[in-house]
């Protein structure tokens, strides 16, 4: 698969590029910054030195006539870019062939009307997104490898809807009650230019956008109920932790809860079950989500925690499953080494 990665310099883009590079199916062919970007000319390793010898591109500046030359020349693109990027330029890559791969936000609500009010933009591409297959990795559709548009969805909803869908999808949660996210990021989530509000020297634990946080209709809509979702922001680089509560149906056991999650994740070996509360630290710089549960049964009540790297799971590495699920492949191809090189590499 030859791929294009638009916008290369961000911390996802430059994620996702060190994993295309060592994905043996994947060629890359273009690294592209935006138009004004002052990147344009540098390469990839300069940029981001982590890569150096290993991905020495030159970075493009986005045009027109960019698109033009290359647009024949590639097979999938993927775009690491604001939300009003990716819903502009998704469909005219779609009417070349190419296959897109969207890590905004462009394409994850399937309600036009929700853009204004959760992304500040009104949706222009109508026809993309009634194509757009929502890539959540362990849950894809039977018909996702036919998918042209992929959105990939956000790092909070990763963890959240990984943490409800075994028990929605079996039936367990009561109707129409409470079901409460908490959630807790790194600064990384916030993208990598700097401002006063993700400076380390300003940020402390605290929640934000609460009531209006563009992920809650995002988790709610895949997970097919309503949730209140509280973000907060932690003053640490990475990794992201989501706590779930639920109300039970009424006889649901713990021992229904567990068979539920071992028997939706058996075969997904990015998504590791634990014998206790998961920790970011055992998910950062990996592609694994680990989650864990306590039921209440005098109350009728489910915790569920699950713990994911924002940059990979929640976005980067997610979106390589879903790619290689498009090109018939295990959704976990090329991305165990990268777990097991790491480890070595701390040891």
């Amino acid at each position: 698969m030859k791929v294009a990665v638009i916008g290369a310099s961000g911390y996802v883009g430059a994620e996702l590029i060190g994993l295309l590079c060592q994905h043996d199916k994947v060629s890359i062919t273009h690294l592209v910054v935006s138009e004004n970007s002052t990147s344009t000319g540098l390469l990839f390793s300069e940029l981001h030195a982590r890569w150096q010898g290993i991905c020495d591109v030159p970075l493009q500046a986005f045009s027109q006539a960019w698109f033009s030359k290359a647009v024949d020349t590639l097979d999938a693109v993927f775009f690491a870019t604001p939300h009003e990027f990716s819903a502009q330029w998704a469909q005219s890559f779609i009417n070349a062939g190419v296959k897109v791969f969207d890590l905004s936000g462009g394409f994850r609500l399937k309600e036009p009307a929700n853009y204004p009010a959760y992304y500040g933009f009104e949706h222009q591409s109508l026809e993309a997104l009634t194509q757009a297959k929502y890539g959540l990795a362990e849950w894809i559709s039977a018909d996702f490898a036919d998918a042209n548009l992929v959105a990939v969805p956000g790092c909070y909803p990763t963890a959240s809807l990984l943490s409800l869908k075994p028990l929605t999808q079996a039936g367990l949660v009561q109707e129409n009650s409470l079901i409460v996210v908490n959630g807790i990021s790194g600064v990384s989530g916030a993208g990598r230019n700097a401002t006063l509000a993700t400076s380390f020297n300003e940020v402390s634990l605290k929640p934000y956008n609460i009531l209006q946080h563009r992920h809650q209709p995002e988790i709610s809509q895949e997970a097919g109920v309503q949730v209140i979702f509280n973000p907060h922001l932690a003053p640490y680089k990475r990794g992201l932790l989501a706590t779930v509560t639920v109300s039970l149906n009424d006889g649901v056991s713990a021992s229904d809860v567990d068979q539920v999650f071992a028997v939706a994740y058996k075969t997904q070996p990015l998504v590791r079950i634990k014998h206790s509360w998961p920790q970011i630290d055992h998910v950062a710089y990996t592609p694994f989500a680990d989650i864990h549960w306590q039921v209440d049964e005098a109350n009728q009540v489910a915790v569920i925690s699950c713990a994911i790297d924002n940059l990979l799971k929640g976005a980067a590495s997610q979106a390589i499953q879903c790619a290689n699920v498009v090109m018939g492949l295990p959704s976990e191809y090329g991305l165990l080494p990268i777990h097991q090189l790491s480890q070595q590499g701390s040891a």
